[in-house]
């Protein structure tokens, strides 16, 4: 952060983002009608910088350029200068970030936009260095260029930015444009194909470096293997899953994955952590475990748990954004080490046998340092008592180091894909402490973050709530409420993810074309209003909530649910069949839909029978099974799935009732029974 003392505007907001941002000596304002109306009485374009507080090249943009008197100076006399925090504004991100794809053919933070007092960009770009460097263009050359631009040929910029605003909308028509087709079971086998095709054999995951996680391919290739029973796609999922545990992308002292790996092994990550990532991995981890019964995915979740309860869990319950890369204005600082540090930590003997196993050597592997990981071997069992002490002694030693800044805003979205996580946690691994960790999440989210108006709401950080929620932070959300009602069967979940599922159709449904947009009905109206479909670092609000319907439909008998899920379908069938792998968590919903489902009731007072039974649905991969208990104590159950009063004990005994596409079995009350019926 610079050291000049004169604060601007941006002194006055809660993003720690734009916090980073408020001595700048550029005149910032944050995305306000002040701004634009500033802009519009001056006759100044706007530059728009759009970043995050854990990313690495926004840090270096800040350092080289805004922190500059020389670079201010321009853009405090010839432009208005905004500011955003993509983590807060994500429609806004989301609208200019597609911009800058469509006219430079990539994109990425922190993202650079010049556009007119009404908001339309006419140029975009990613991060400039101040000056031009090896045919780069710095920013100093681009602000003189656009100045220039603007002073004598203002309308050829005006007319550029109508172009592009015509050709976003005409994009988002044709999209929308009713469909004939029905995706059918084939474009999951196009999708696997690609997944196939795609996927690195040696390292795992998919395509060259950089490589990101994305979890939601494993949910994808796990469900499919379990329908069709092809090896492979289960192969690749543990080769991917193995892999990443390998590499230095997780964190083999204090645990949890960094964002992505810059290289095909996955050994030299960009270093920040987000708690997405964390949520959707451990989930992948977990079903791994069910699916493979091997207890070393199991083991790598409850560190990621450990990781979260530990670090990024604010005292009130809710789950902290991020964690940086950079620590003293070094990436990676924090986590790597010299071969003599752990020496001094570990002693001369335990130290060199540890650097031996995590490939910490006397000249390093990234930078001079070494990034501990097990790409080149495995720990021996008999060895992991010793392993699990060095750790200890070496994450006690990193603690005492200046730490990387942590983004402590408390986002709906990944509070829920965490919540999610945890719950299913705490059911596959039958831990109350990841039940009571989630349950203090959603708890923190539905008195924090919903307005008096009952609006879910996106932010809050430092005692303040902010921005109404967008799809993602309904669609996470309600996915958490669904995985805390199938794990502790309280009904208040079902009936809260039900009254959230009812508001997010109100808010964001189109029901001209079918689909949900971005940002709500009662929102800031953007110069677009886009729906996303695409699972790219996280799966997309549409891709969840299709799944959330199906679910939903099949716990409480709302037939509607289930025709808005088909909807959503051949909605988008265009987008899934241009490019399927793409939209895998889509794709994980088609499987849900048109696969063999269970659902499952069992009725009962008796906790140790019920136990029994709930057991036996939770040790296996079952991932098109849904599960409700009913019991004396549960009557406001009838409210929200009034078909549940059909389902009784049969002769005072726990009773399980099995119903396979839409057809019911016997009643169940021996357990032996049960456990063979569950399983066929």
């Amino acid at each position: 952060m610079s050291t000049n003392k004169q604060a601007n505007r941006l002194i006055h907001e809660k993003s720690p983002y734009l916090l980073q941002h408020a001595y700048n000596p550029v005149n910032w304002f944050p995305w306000s009608n002040e701004a634009f109306e500033k802009a519009k009485s001056e006759y100044k374009p706007i530059f728009l910088s759009i970043g995050y507080s854990t990313c690495h090249w926004c840090h270096v943009m800040e350092r080289e350029s805004f922190e500059d008197y020389e670079v201010a100076e321009i853009l405090n006399k010839y432009f208005i200068s905004i500011k955003v925090d993509r983590e807060e504004r994500p429609d806004i991100d989301h609208i200019y970030m597609n911009v800058c794809q469509a006219l430079t053919g990539h994109g990425g933070w922190p993202l650079t936009i010049f556009m007119t007092p009404d908001k339309k960009p006419f140029f975009a770009g990613t991060y400039f260095p101040k000056n031009d460097r090896m045919g780069m263009s710095g920013l100093m050359s681009i602000l003189e260029s656009v100045h220039n631009a603007w002073t004598t040929d203002r309308e050829a910029l005006l007319k550029e930015s109508e172009y592009i605003i015509n050709a976003i909308n005409e994009h988002n028509e044709l999209l929308e444009q009713d469909h004939e087709g029905e995706l059918t079971e084939d474009i999951l086998d196009k999708a696997y194909s690609e997944l196939k095709f795609a996927f690195d054999n040696i390292f795992g995951g998919f395509g060259s470096a950089p490589k990101f996680p994305t979890p939601h391919n494993l949910f994808f290739l796990l469900r499919y293997w379990y329908n069709t029973k092809e090896e492979y796609a289960l192969t690749m999922v543990e080769k991917t899953l193995a892999c990443m545990h390998k590499g230095g992308i997780y964190d083999h002292i204090g645990f949890g994955f960094s964002r992505y790996s810059t290289d095909r092994k996955w050994l030299v990550p960009h270093f920040e952590k987000m708690l997405y990532d964390n949520a959707l991995l451990s989930i992948a981890y977990l079903e791994a475990y069910q699916a493979t019964k091997k207890r070393d995915y199991a083991d790598i979740a409850e560190e990621i748990f450990t990781y979260v309860l530990r670090d990024m869990t604010s005292p009130e319950g809710g789950f902290y954004s991020a964690e940086d890369a950079d620590s003293e204005g070094v990436e990676g600082k924090f986590y790597v080490w010299s071969m003599d540090e752990v020496k001094k930590v570990l002693g001369e003997q335990h130290g060199e046998k540890y650097c031996k196993y995590y490939d910490i050597t006397p000249h390093g592997n990234f930078e001079g340092f070494n990034i501990p990981n097990l790409i080149k071997g495995n720990i021996p069992d008999e060895e992991r008592p010793f392993i699990e002490e060095c750790r200890k002694k070496l994450f006690e030693y990193r603690e005492k180091r200046v730490h990387p800044h942590k983004d402590d805003k408390i986002l709906t979205s990944w509070n829920g894909l965490m919540i999610a996580a945890l719950a299913i946690g705490g059911r596959v691994l039958g831990k109350e402490k990841y039940i009571t960790a989630a349950e203090r999440a959603a708890k923190f989210i539905s008195s924090k973050l919903v307005s008096n108006n009952g609006r879910l709401l996106a932010r809050y950080r430092d005692g303040e709530s902010a921005f109404p929620g967008y799809v993602d932070d309904y669609a996470f959300f309600i996915w958490g409420l669904i995985e805390l009602y199938e794990t502790t069967y309280k009904p208040v979940y079902l009936k809260q993810s039900l009254k959230l599922n009812d508001d997010l159709i109100k808010y964001f449904w189109d029901e001209n074309n079918g689909g949900l947009f971005y940002y709500g009905s009662d929102s800031e109206q953007l110069i677009t209003r886009p729906k996303e479909t695409y699972d790219g670092a996280i799966p997309s609000g549409n891709s969840v909530s299709t799944l959330n319907f199906l679910r939903l439909a099949r716990l409480t008998g709302r037939s509607d649910l289930e025709d808005k899920a088909y909807i959503q379908f051949k909605t988008f069938s265009r987008n899934i069949e241009n490019f399927a792998m793409g939209h895998s968590f889509f794709l994980t919903a088609l499987l849900f839909a048109k696969s063999k489902s269970k659902e499952v009731v069992i009725v009962g007072n008796d906790k140790l029978e019920s136990d029994s039974m709930i057991n036996i649905i939770r040790e296996e991969f079952q991932p098109f099974t849904l599960s409700m208990f009913y019991s004396d104590a549960q009557s406001e159950l009838k409210d929200i799935a009034p078909f549940i009063e059909n389902y009784r004990s049969v002769e005072g005994k726990t009773t399980a009732y099995i119903c396979e596409n839409y057809t019911c079995h016997d009643p169940i009350t021996d357990v032996s029974s049960f456990r063979n019926a569950i399983s066929t």
